[in-house]
């Protein structure tokens, strides 16, 4: 019978089903009335009740609901099943993976006369059985676990590399740790030019907006092991005096775990779980830690891949820029040369007057391909907002064209006074002045002067944009060419 029970117990599919077989076995062999099998949940208590477990998870055998209700602390074997000191009406054993008790499978009243140690020791078999049943499944767990923290890491690596936004693709990888870990948020952090760290993603159960750029200031307790790339596990994020940050106090367990790649910190990875929450296991903890280092080598390899993306775009917009200026311009400069010299060389007033417009119209059209040519050298992205840094962007581009970098001068605070209203119209002059030089023969300087602190001629604030160059004049005259805008401020 012993044997039989012993096959049942290892064909169960199911663990809660076999520790159900385990303690219904127990009985059934030892003709006991009641039987349990109570696994340990954290330690409690203080004083004399410190280290006594309450009971995770409760298998009985002929207990009424209202006798498993007060079965609240894990058996010793030294007491009865429902608490009561210890008698022959009562048995119980430890159960065991390797040397840590679990906790006991218990038994009472047997049917007749008290318990033998014969009973004891099929007790023991069974204990054991259920010693091995949950050790497989803790086993069976962790290799399923592993499984799903390896398929998360490739389905990240997917995303990040498929041409996703830099905050698009941190958000992903707040998500996906945070679905991975169980946890109510992930978020990931980047250091700060000031030696904090700033919240940049976030993912959460609830909505994530007060998380998103909430800072860790410089010299908070947490910091120094963040910044060296050192993991952190925090017990209970609510009061632990390490976190400093508002949104600590919904949070309990938290990891903070660093993604770096070669030796350089990207930024940090935290995974906390909601207050009185489930702390991480060892095995969590390790899971968690290669993923953020997989996570941290698909972002840099992300980074890489826009880099060399927009490397492509930025080779492309040069190759059409210079076939626009060898070809087009070229090509449109050369036929309005001989519609003009066709115009003077003509006595017809009316055909003088045609030639004349076709020439203009030329000539606008010119300046239009080359203002394009110059935008096309620029990059598409990351723009100067300043007033400063897109005269100097346009200028710069102008240096491709021109064969030399024109000279540029500031006068007063350029980006404070001078408001983006004014941007478009100084910008648009300083584009038309740069392409008329780069047409006229001879020019081989520019000077561009920006006065934030100009005074009209009516004794107005102004801001003056002055593009001077040293080529011949359109009269044919030597002394170069002069444009001049302004605007009040």
């Amino acid at each position: 019978m012993l044997l039989d029970a012993v096959l049942d117990v290892g064909s169960e599919g199911e663990l809660a089903s076999t520790l159900q077989h385990v303690v219904d076995s127990a009985a059934d062999l030892t003709g006991a009335r009641y039987g349990a099998l109570a696994l340990a949940g954290p330690a409690h208590g203080r004083g004399p009740e410190r280290g006594r477990s309450r009971i995770a998870e409760l298998f009985s055998y002929g207990l009424s609901e209202d006798e498993r209700r007060r079965i609240t602390r894990l058996p010793t074997g030294h007491t009865g099943l429902l608490g009561h000191p210890g008698s022959p009406l009562s048995l119980g054993v430890p159960v065991r993976v390797h040397n840590d008790v679990l906790g006991h499978l218990c038994l009472a009243r047997k049917e007749h006369g008290p318990f033998t140690e014969e009973d004891l020791a099929l007790l023991r078999v069974l204990a054991s059985q259920a010693g091995i049943a949950i050790g497989n499944a803790r086993l069976y767990g962790s290799a399923r676990q592993r499984a799903r923290w390896i398929e998360g890491a490739a389905a990240v690596t997917t995303a990040l590399l498929g041409g996703e936004s830099a905050a698009e693709a941190l958000t992903t990888l707040a998500k996906s740790a945070r679905i991975l870990a169980g946890a109510a948020a992930g978020v990931v952090l980047q250091p700060t030019g000031e030696g904090g760290m700033e919240i940049v993603a976030a993912s959460a159960q609830d909505d994530p907006g007060d998380i998103v750029g909430t800072s860790i200031a410089p010299g908070a307790p947490v910091l120094a092991q963040l910044l060296g790339g050192e993991p952190v596990y925090i017990d209970d994020s609510a009061t632990d005096p390490r976190m400093t940050t508002h949104v600590r106090s919904r949070f309990g367990p938290s990891m903070m775990l660093p993604l770096q790649s070669g030796g350089r910190l990207i930024g940090t990875l935290a995974l906390p779980r909601r207050r009185g929450g489930r702390p991480y296991t060892p095995v969590e903890r390790l899971l968690a830690t290669q993923f953020a280092s997989q996570a941290a080598l698909a972002l840099v390899l992300a980074d890489a891949q826009h880099n060399r993306e927009r490397l492509a775009v930025y080779e492309d917009r040069d190759r059409i820029a210079r076939d626009l200026h060898d070809l087009v311009v070229q090509r449109l400069f050369a036929t309005m040369m001989m519609l003009e010299s066709t115009r003077r060389r003509t006595d017809d007033a009316e055909l003088s007057r045609l030639l004349g417009h076709a020439v203009d119209e030329l000539d606008s059209t010119i300046q239009e391909v080359r203002t394009t040519i110059f935008a096309l050298q620029q990059p598409p992205a990351d723009a100067p907002t300043g007033l400063r840094g897109k005269v100097l962007r346009e200028t710069a581009g102008a240096a491709v064209l021109l064969g030399f970098q024109p000279s540029v001068h500031f006068d007063g605070a350029v980006d404070t006074l001078v408001e983006d209203p004014l941007h478009a119209g100084l910008l648009a002059t300083l584009r038309g002045a740069l392409a008329a030089a780069h047409r006229r023969p001879g020019v081989t300087s520019i000077e561009v002067t920006v006065d934030a602190a100009a005074r009209l001629p009516d004794g107005r604030a102004g801001v003056r944009l002055v593009v001077t160059d040293d080529g011949r004049r359109e009269d044919g005259g030597e002394g170069g060419t002069t444009v001049t805008w302004e605007a009040e401020r």
